[in-house]
């Protein structure tokens, strides 16, 4: 049995845990592969809003087993405000969910040296949500992070002594004032450690190859978006994991040759968090109702996002590297009502006209070439069928299947689970 692939297509905020959450009754695991609590996957359904950071989508299904892969980095505070807010709706987590040994902690100390790091920068930050990320993620690979496994360890708290001290050290090396309360903060962090150590702790790269011996549906699931990620996105404003197919198998453990459909996803439009190039971003009226009507605005920061017409040349190119096999179209509906809808089908880069991705796309480089299409007036958030989309909305179906080369599955019309239209 394969793994299936969830990925984002953009720079993240695509509508990823809506859809991992109307899939998985298909599957008998989810499993999130990579970032912490950076992410904000909103799922809707019943009236009532959830906002998930670290806990994979598929934790309001109850027959889904959800894992947090090795992947992924963990604050166990915010962990743990995640599980008492979803205790109020689900009544057994600790059945539902298991988490890697090897996914690495974030401590008190990582979110103190991002927010000096960034601080530190002054116009040249990079947007960072102050959350720990980066600096986890640099222990990591400077080979000096703890992991989840190591709570089970008697002298945890030795090694996590040691760890905080350097961050310490750090600190004082930036020449920024960061007011904090480290005992405070210490308190609140093995208050979270404790109750973390009260779950499923797994060999998570040995689970998964059992579940896929023995038959199981997995899907894969990401965080952040295509444009994020660390090799291939628009860096250096990007996330510090890899969030293309290729991070699901470092993220989970699971060979390339058990990765089976690849679902991308992406907005009928185009959003961005934070610093970085953005060619199609709007600044004018088109921009500000496209915010409005969708709500534009973080489910981890709060932050406004920036909003510009669909970019098929950035999105083929997330296409291209992960190899995506479908496409699912997110917030239609927020388009509706436009005259004219726009897409940039190729970039003016340094007077020649080209349709890849390149290196640097920066405005100074790049100018976006547009191709127009007629919009549409109808309200879709109560359509139910595909036939029933109004015939402009299916023309730019058509024509963005045609340029990307892969076929549109699904068109969302509205933040509801069941606002979801099956091709």
């Amino acid at each position: 049995m394969a793994v299936d692939l969830l990925l984002g297509l953009q720079w993240g905020d695509e509508g990823k845990g809506k859809i991992v959450d109307v899939l998985t009754q298909k599957y008998d695991v989810i499993a999130r592969f990579q970032g912490g609590p950076n992410a904000g996957h909103t799922l809707e359904f019943d009236g009532i809003k959830h906002v998930l950071h670290t806990i994979p989508s598929g934790i309001f299904h109850p027959s889904a087993i959800n894992v947090v892969g090795n992947g992924v980095v963990i604050d166990p505070i915010i962990f743990k405000k995640e599980v008492d807010e979803l205790a109020k709706y689900i009544s057994n987590i600790k059945e539902r969910l298991v988490i890697s040994r090897k996914a690495h902690l974030i401590l008190p100390t990582h979110r103190l040296l991002d927010a000096a790091s960034e601080a530190s920068k002054g116009k040249a930050k990079i947007g960072s949500t102050l959350k720990g990320i980066g600096p986890t993620y640099m222990d990591k690979t400077g080979r000096n992070g703890l992991r989840v496994g190591d709570i089970e360890l008697n002298d945890f708290e030795e090694r996590y002594r040691n760890l905080a001290n350097k961050h310490v050290e750090m600190l004082s090396h930036y020449n920024v004032d960061i007011q904090y309360n480290l005992a405070e903060l210490e308190s609140e962090f093995f208050e979270a450690i404790a109750q973390l150590k009260t779950f499923s702790l797994i060999d998570s790269e040995e689970y998964l190859y059992q579940a896929i011996k023995a038959g199981k549906k997995v899907l894969a699931e990401g965080a952040q978006g295509s444009l994020l990620d660390i090799d291939f996105g628009t860096y250096p404003f990007v996330t510090s994991s890899n969030t293309t197919a290729a991070g699901a198998c470092t993220g989970l453990g699971v060979a390339p040759c058990h990765i089976g459909e690849v679902f991308g996803i992406f907005k009928a439009y185009t959003t961005r968090v934070g610093s970085g190039p953005f060619p199609t971003e709007l600044f004018d009226e088109i921009g500000e109702k496209m915010t409005q009507i969708g709500r534009e605005f973080g489910a981890t920061t709060g932050r406004r996002r920036r909003c510009g017409w669909l970019d098929l040349v950035a999105l083929k190119y997330a296409v291209q590297i992960s190899g995506v096999t479908q496409l699912m179209m997110m917030k239609a509906d927020v388009l509706s009502g436009f005259d004219t809808i726009k897409v940039c089908t190729s970039y003016s880069y340094q007077g020649e006209e080209i349709t890849h991705l390149p290196y640097n796309i920066e405005e100074q480089n790049v100018t976006p070439i547009y191709t127009e299409m007629k919009g549409w007036k109808q309200d879709l958030t109560s359509i139910k069928q595909y036939e029933q989309l109004p015939k402009e909305l299916l023309s730019y179906i058509e024509f963005l299947e045609k340029n990307l080369e892969v076929p549109i599955t699904l068109v969302s019309v509205g933040p509801d689970r069941t606002q979801t239209i099956l091709r």
